[in-house]
């Protein structure tokens, strides 16, 4: 049903006005008490061997939404209501910004991926913070918070720029996630060497602590694809030396090449960050590399390139506690968590682990030992 609806409708509409209409559709739905129960009812089944303690938080599930598809926080419970495990609004940065102009999201569809350059267009950390601090939520889920740079902020400044953020918005948050791999802010991808990030970590673990005295916000830090083998190491080494609850692997990639896209070339030239199964084999790479440097000192959340339950799967195999999506939404629609959750379910019941957390980082230790 919804890829009949995607091809005669969405396809066929700008791809960011097509976010905005079901984006308002979502949210409609969540505010309406016997519509939302029922779709919850059937899009968000529960599976008891799913529960996931991560963080110091429970889940009802490993599966979450990443952050970019709801920026502003405006559709938290309507996420929730689809299945989402828990829900990474964001990215969010200290001052309001509209962002780069249109047209400035783009769909490969033959390749299951989008490109965005969106700018994190965003309506600022203080109206952001004022809308968590009002709201009443209707499903019980996670929040993370992601927070980037102000695009007018000069590299110089970066840090002041996240600590204001992170004063504002820790207070509302499960957790907190320091965004610096993003392609579509000039400079924020040199902010990921070390010798830039750990004062900027450092900082906003202290403005942290100091906005939310009574509980320990994790931490955690979102890095590219395209970073070279040894600065992936070098990350993982710096968030074991700073006590860094996580690390999110990967954000969009900036390449082209070796990645087999079939899509018009016009298309895939486009400037931005690609998303989607394209990234699939190289985020797993990097996930791999960072849970045989961290192993279970460091929580790890993957992403990029998950399109189903197989997908997730292997991200738990690799060293993953949580597992995040969001391009292949955009094509498989509402009924996406669902199959996930029952694909997970069914291949948890098939193998030798007697808990999720028993198959975290499986594939990584066996190949240690092999």
């Amino acid at each position: 049903m919804y890829a009949l609806l995607f091809r005669l409708v969405f396809r066929r509409m700008d791809p960011e006005r097509a976010h905005r209409l079901a984006f308002r559709w979502i949210r409609l739905a969540a505010r309406v008490p016997v519509l939302r129960t029922y779709a919850a009812a059937v899009l968000a089944p529960r599976y008891p061997q799913l529960r996931t303690e991560a963080l110091g938080l429970r889940m009802h599930g490993p599966f979450g939404l990443a952050a970019g598809f709801d920026k502003n926080a405006v559709a938290i419970d309507g996420m929730a209501m689809l299945g989402f495990d828990h829900v990474e609004i964001g990215t969010v940065t200290a001052r309001p910004q509209p962002g780069n102009p249109p047209t400035r999201l783009f769909r490969l569809v033959r390749d299951r991926a989008l490109i965005n350059r969106m700018g994190f267009n965003n309506d600022g950390s203080a109206a952001v913070a004022a809308r968590l601090g009002a709201r009443r939520p209707v499903f019980r889920t996670a929040v993370g918070v992601n927070i980037g740079k102000t695009k007018a902020v000069p590299e110089s400044e970066a840090v002041a720029d996240y600590v204001t953020s992170a004063e504002r918005l820790a207070p509302h948050a499960d957790y907190l996630v320091v965004n610096v791999s993003s392609p579509n802010t000039p400079g924020l991808r040199d902010l990921q060497a070390v010798g830039h990030l750990r004062p900027l970590l450092t900082a906003v673990r202290e403005a942290a602590d100091r906005a939310v005295p009574d509980r320990r916000v994790p931490l955690l830090v979102k890095i590219a694809p395209d970073l070279a083998d040894e600065d992936v190491d070098a990350v993982a080494d710096l968030a074991v030396e700073l006590g860094l609850d996580g690390i999110i692997a990967t954000n969009t990639t900036v390449a082209r090449d070796g990645l087999g896209l079939s899509s018009p070339p016009a298309l895939t030239a486009e400037t931005g960050g690609l998303s989607g199964a394209p990234l699939k084999e190289r985020s797993l790479e990097v996930l791999r590399r960072l849970y045989a440097r961290v192993g279970d000192r460091v929580t790890l959340v993957g992403v990029g390139g998950v399109q189903d339950a197989e997908d997730a799967w292997q991200r738990i195999l690799a060293g993953a506690t949580l597992v995040q999506g969001y391009s292949a939404f955009i094509y498989e629609g509402p009924f996406w968590c669902r199959a996930l959750h029952k694909g997970l379910a069914a291949r948890l019941a098939a193998g030798p682990y007697a808990t999720l957390a028993d198959a975290v980082g499986a594939d990584v230790r066996k190949a240690a030992t092999a």
